[in-house]
């Protein structure tokens, strides 16, 4: 059987969504599984691009289809942490969670930690980082206050190639 690294995923990487257990890798695995990942993403942009501007600051065909898992990996990449939870669904780290969002090509953004860890009182710098990082990666990410007054970003590709 394939080790799954802690994703609960077989035989492929995956990046980290902020609602799985933490990578079971060592950090410098993950980060070496993670920059294979994003130096293919790179690559898929440069082989698709078909538009003005930097190929690599605009999402691939491939990144619109599959929204959460590209802004998983790009937030993966600019080295930002994913939140994670255990087998009973509890938060056990701080940093990102990457969902679905209300349009199909959109994702969430969400800074969430451990009760009483202090997730709240960094969110707005944490998903500040999150919308640079997107924003570097041709994604626009919108700033929100959802309920009980918690920020989340809305990330979307953006329509147009800059640059």
């Amino acid at each position: 059987m394939a080790d799954d690294g802690g994703t609960g995923h077989r035989g492929g990487f995956e990046p980290a969504t902020g609602d799985g257990p933490v990578p079971g890798r060592t950090p410098g695995e993950r980060a070496a599984e993670v920059r294979v990942a994003f130096e293919g993403l790179v690559q898929i942009r440069r082989l698709t691009h078909t538009g003005a501007g930097d190929p690599a600051s605009v999402p691939a065909p491939w990144e619109r289809q599959r929204p959460v898992r590209a802004v998983a990996l790009a937030l993966e990449a600019a080295g930002l942490a994913p939140s994670a939870v255990d087998a009973e669904g509890r938060r056990t780290a701080t940093g990102y969670r990457v969902s679905a969002g209300e349009r199909s090509a959109s994702v969430r953004v969400e800074w969430l930690g451990p009760p009483g860890g202090g997730a709240a009182a960094d969110e707005e710098r944490a998903l500040g980082e999150c919308a640079a990082a997107l924003a570097a990666l041709g994604w626009e990410a919108l700033l929100y206050r959802g309920p009980r007054r918690r920020r989340f970003l809305e990330a979307e590709p953006e329509r147009e190639a800059r640059r």
